[in-house]
């Protein structure tokens, strides 16, 4: 994907942005807690299972990050902006 592309999908992905080396999307969530942080992590997690496309995760009190990144393409993929929007629709 080039870069125009790149910021045309992210400009309809509410809360992602590009990570400093522009290999991935990135998303902080803010929560209440550890334990919900966790629950985050499980949410990102399961996405990643069921659409085949992995996430990388951290997590901490009060806060989740995730990260798609096509790591076979090195870089980013429509699979990646797919996983962005879907897991936004879960925690709308």
């Amino acid at each position: 994907m080039d870069r125009n592309d790149i910021a045309a999908r992210l400009s309809r992905l509410k809360g992602w942005g590009l990570s400093s080396d522009g290999r991935a999307i990135v998303r902080r969530f803010e929560v209440k807690g550890f334990a919900k942080a966790v629950e985050m992590a499980n949410l990102a997690a399961w996405l990643g299972n069921r659409m085949n496309h992995h996430p990388d995760v951290t997590f901490g009190w009060g806060y989740c990050e995730v990260r798609f990144s096509t790591h076979a393409a090195g870089g980013l993929t429509e699979a990646d902006f797919a996983c962005a929007a879907r897991l936004n629709d879960l925690v709308a």
